[in-house]
């Protein structure tokens, strides 16, 4: 799963409102592919622990005395399945995904918000709520360095990873 500042992805710059809405759909897509990727590895996490549940519980059957097991009933495959160490690690790598998922997916209403936000602030400024002594800008200037400062941003993020990496 990549990276990605949503509070950064979320917030609104009033002082460039066309230029936020010339954002808007790209970062709906974005996050819309970010909560379908969570989604999957949710899905395959999920999918692991059954796979993982299954071969367990084959194995004991056929090796009961392997586990410790003097009787063979439901209950106790199943308590020895849940105190297998890769049982264990399917289960914490599915909540891990659990998480990562609700956190993608809390994003992306975000962005769905920032929809209604930016709709309501155009709004505001129809009625002239922001009015004041202002210059028009000029919108693909205004873009270009919006851009730059998106690319320097991700730059110095890798740069100190990188130093982190070189540290450990």
């Amino acid at each position: 799963m990549r990276e990605s500042n949503y509070t950064e992805d979320i917030r609104i710059d009033e002082t460039v409102l066309d230029i936020e809405w010339l954002e808007q759909p790209t970062q709906m897509f974005k996050y819309a592919k970010l909560t379908a990727e969570a989604k999957q590895a949710l899905d395959k996490a999920k999918d692991k622990v059954e796979y993982v549940r299954a071969e367990l519980d084959s194995k004991i059957r056929r090796d009961p005395k392997e586990y410790g097991m003097e009787k063979v009933t439901e209950g106790a495959v199943m308590n020895t399945i849940i105190l297998q160490e890769e049982f264990i690690e399917a289960q914490q790598a599915y909540l891990d995904a659990k998480f990562n998922f609700d956190i993608v997916r809390g994003a992306s209403e975000a962005i769905s918000a920032r929809k209604d936000a930016l709709e309501n602030m155009v709004k505001l400024y129809g009625m002239q709520y922001f009015a004041g002594p202002r210059v028009p800008h000029d919108i693909t200037d205004m873009r270009k360095r919006k851009a730059e400062v998106n690319e320097t941003k991700a730059a110095n993020k890798i740069a100190g990873k990188l130093k982190k990496k070189e540290r450990e």
